[in-house]
């Protein structure tokens, strides 16, 4: 969805936007390294955005990518995932792909912080 004119972004907003690709880049590549096939980066719907969508056997992921400045509680950081956005747009994918419906699908989160590996969490949540 592209920016409104009318508003500028602050220099704050635009630094956490790009620590967020990088971070996105980064998940993207651990999980390539992992034996994931990467289907889709940044899935943008109107219901909301998927970061990544990946495939392994036979199964489907949509993944949220959470970077952080710092490393911060990773309870704190997982509850603050908006899973009903996540699912309504892994629903518009789905749809986008109808071959794709009979395959097992699944959401994982890819926690990330300086200083310490990727943290990949195989199912993190169930679909709400």
């Amino acid at each position: 969805m592209p920016r409104s004119p009318s508003r500028t972004p602050s220099r704050k907003r635009v630094k956490a936007e790009r620590r967020g690709h990088r971070g996105e880049a980064l998940a993207a590549l651990f999980l390539q390294f992992k034996f994931y096939r990467l289907r889709d980066r940044r899935f943008k719907t109107p219901v909301g955005e998927i970061d990544l969508v990946v495939e392994k056997s036979g199964t489907i992921a949509f993944v949220e990518v959470k970077a952080r400045a710092r490393d911060a509680d990773e309870y704190l950081t997982h509850a603050a995932i908006n899973r009903q956005r996540i699912t309504r747009a892994a629903q518009y994918w789905l749809v986008r792909h109808p071959a794709e419906s009979g395959k097992d699908l699944r959401f994982d989160v890819i926690l990330l912080a300086p200083g310490r590996w990727p943290r990949h969490l195989i199912n993190a949540f169930p679909a709400a």
